[in-house]
């Protein structure tokens, strides 16, 4: 005798689970593949949006037949920051109608009767704003796209002044160059050292603080110059690329190497917060790392100081940064969160990928502006090619170095 009931057909539990692991499996390859690509679009992102400020840039010196200043504006005026922007303003701020960012520039460049909270201002804040740190003027904390990259995760508080990752190039040296030896009252300083003609020598770099530039003063070759570069912004996580060393109270005339030894050794990406000279997290008698979250790299876009808008072709990129003391010069890196390098745009408009192992040259020599020992002086520097290879090579407007390498190829 037959039943005639149907055999139901189906997936055994073993079959069933060996489906669930494949299916894991698959997922773990595909999601590495999935993250790749989704940092090559920002990546991407990022280099168009340098392509935009270059043009912008070139667009600026086709209307006015030189670059923005960095470190501009107006002239002190008595005792209140509020009055003026102490001739503080970054070299972003000018190029705002440049990137499409006319409405923005419209509030900058008009006195503004509103505060940040939307509180009436009497008297309105004056025309091109109060100093750039300002908290209170609605166009500093106005975040403007084209100055961030997508990659970078740090983002501001809604009380902050917006954030930028793109600074401009001051060259191979630092020495007096955070004010280009003219003061907030716009008068030059005649000091046989740090005034602003014997102050020149060192500025290597396109952009010169308080001071315009033509590409005819380029005599390098537009191509041959990086006019700005990519920069992290400082999240106090000790990311050495993106944290600022503290170098007040120690001896300035050291080589870039010499700051090594604040680095992490279990971590050489990170800053050792408890090395330092002057005892416990200490170096020379302020914590090793600048601490407070205001003077952070790229954390001011309307900033001119040298942590917030410029980077120096010393040490490589994504290596560290180094600072006389707040808002003075130093030697700062550029950075990125892509992996392995960072974006820089040449003068000719050109944005490039240079890898973080580009030859640097001599990391033990100080930097132009004070004395190697090697019988010079001090000034012996000035004229002289790039010391830090490569790299240095590509930060000097006119040092006429020779360059033997395509950039982007």
């Amino acid at each position: 005798m037959y039943s005639n009931r149907t055999r139901r057909q189906g997936f055994t539990l073993v079959e069933l689970l060996v489906v669930i692991a494949i299916i894991g499996v698959l997922v773990g390859l595909l999601l590495p593949a999935v993250q790749a690509a989704r940092e090559a679009a920002r990546r991407m992102s990022c280099s168009n949006n340098f392509k935009q400020i270059g043009l912008g840039l070139h667009n600026y010196h086709s209307a006015y037949k030189n670059l923005p200043m960095n470190a501009g504006g107006t002239t002190f005026q008595g005792s209140n920051g509020n009055q003026s922007n102490r001739l503080w303003l970054s070299w972003m701020v000018g190029t705002l109608p440049f990137i499409e960012q006319q409405a923005l520039w419209e509030q900058v460049a008009n006195p503004l009767a509103f505060n940040r909270t939307g509180a009436t201002r009497n008297p309105p804040w004056p025309a091109m704003g109060p100093n750039p740190w300002s908290q209170d003027y609605q166009p500093w904390l106005t975040q403007v796209p084209t100055f961030r990259c997508p990659s970078d995760p740090t983002q501001p508080v809604n009380y902050r002044v917006a954030f930028n990752n793109y600074s401009a190039c001051a060259g191979d040296a630092f020495f007096e160059q955070a004010h280009g030896g003219i003061d907030d009252n716009g008068n030059a300083s005649g000091s046989g050292g740090w005034g602003e003609e014997s102050s020149e020598r060192w500025a290597r770099g396109v952009f010169r603080a308080r001071h315009f530039t033509k590409f005819r003063d380029i005599t390098d070759g537009l191509a041959n110059t990086i006019m700005c570069g990519e920069n992290v912004v400082g999240a106090r996580d000790l990311r050495a690329s993106a944290t600022i060393i503290a170098a007040d109270n120690v001896s300035w005339d050291q080589p870039p190497a010499y700051w090594k030894q604040y680095l992490d050794p279990e971590r050489p990406g990170y800053i050792n917060s408890n090395t330092g000279t002057g005892g416990l997290n200490r170096c020379g008698g302020k914590p090793c790392y600048e601490g407070n979250a205001n003077h952070q790299r790229g954390r001011r876009w309307s900033d001119g100081r040298p942590e917030f808008s410029t980077f120096q072709t010393i040490t490589p990129p994504n290596s560290y940064n180094v600072q006389r003391w707040h808002g003075r010069s130093g030697a700062y890196c550029a950075s990125s969160y892509h992996q392995g390098g960072a974006h820089i745009l040449m003068a000719d408009g050109a944005v490039v990928f240079i890898t973080d192992s580009i030859e640097s040259g001599d990391q033990q020599h100080v930097a132009y502006g004070r004395d190697n020992g090697d019988g010079r002086g001090w000034e012996g520097g000035a004229g002289r090619e790039s010391p830090y290879g490569l790299w240095g090579a590509l930060g000097t407007k006119n040092g006429k170095e020779t360059i033997e390498e395509q950039l982007n190829q």
